[in-house]
């Protein structure tokens, strides 16, 4: 099976070997995810489906990773896990049988720090956009592919730890930075500049929308969220204007704004900062 092939369909033992063969998921990246086990206390992982091969897929692909990953056939058995232990993360099945996905992240959201990814149908475009405006983190489609899940997994841990450098507090005197591709992003002096130290002008509203991208990397933001969080920031935005709004901060930041690499696309949705970003 190729490397990217979906995997919703196939048995654990195809899983298994596929595991051995990958470039990404390989026996070194095994060996050393049982060394970082070993340093630092692994995150744990709720699956909750009401599908067992999807749930033992997820957990096999996870705990081959390192993670300590328990299951869940239904709202209740969620809970009742979240109260048993500590959680870094949940993904959860927007169709549960008999019960309603995005109420239940609604509920872990209302409740819990917990992050949430989302796990949808292809077709079901607006539950993603509920399940986002509702809080979740971030979302995966059925039939699945290794490496998204792996990405998105550990994406949205990344953004939870607490001892990640955007946590921490600043210094008297200290700029609030953060290094994406090849730019550098103060907050607290409110510019843009390349590594070298070229300044890019931006508008206060293209600052603002590339602060809320910047804070919020890999993280999927529809028009609604960047609308609501960009409210009284001194511009009134409307659907059509962000749309607006990211084209023009395509052109001050893209290498190739037609062809954007870091703020793209997600159709349907609304847009992600599809970069690395670092507290500096």
């Amino acid at each position: 099976m190729p490397n990217d092939a979906p995997i919703c369909n196939t048995s654990v033992e195809t899983l298994r070997d596929n595991f051995a063969r990958s470039n990404h998921v390989n026996t070194s990246s095994v060996q050393c995810g049982a060394i970082q086990m070993m340093t630092t206390t692994p995150a744990r992982i709720i699956v909750v489906d009401d599908d067992i091969q999807v749930r033992t897929l997820l957990r096999n692909l996870l705990e081959t990773e390192g993670y300590i990953v328990s299951e869940a056939a239904n709202g209740q058995e969620m809970r009742s896990l979240i109260e048993a232990q500590p959680t870094n993360l949940i993904t959860l099945d927007l169709k549960l049988a008999g019960e309603d996905g995005l109420a239940l992240a609604q509920e872990v959201r209302a409740k819990h720090h917990i992050p949430i990814i989302m796990v949808t149908a292809k077709v079901d475009d607006i539950d993603k956009i509920i399940g986002l405006e509702l809080g979740a983190d971030d979302y995966i489609t059925k039939p699945f592919n290794v490496r998204e899940v792996l990405a998105r997994v550990r994406a949205v841990l990344r953004r939870y730890d607490p001892t990640a450098g955007a946590q921490r507090t600043l210094k008297p005197g200290e700029h609030e930075k953060y290094a994406f591709s090849d730019w550098v992003l103060d907050i607290t002096a409110r510019e843009l500049r390349t590594v070298d130290d070229q300044r890019a002008d931006l508008t206060t509203a293209e600052f603002n929308l590339l602060e809320l991208l910047v804070k919020h990397p890999t993280r999927v933001l529809s028009r609604d969220t960047i609308m609501n969080m960009m409210k009284g920031q001194e511009w009134a935005p409307f659907d059509r204007s962000i749309d607006t709004l990211v084209g023009r901060l395509r052109r001050k930041i893209e290498l190739d704004s037609e062809h954007p690499s870091l703020i793209k696309t997600v159709r349907g949705v609304g847009y992600i900062l599809a970069a690395d970003v670092t507290r500096i």
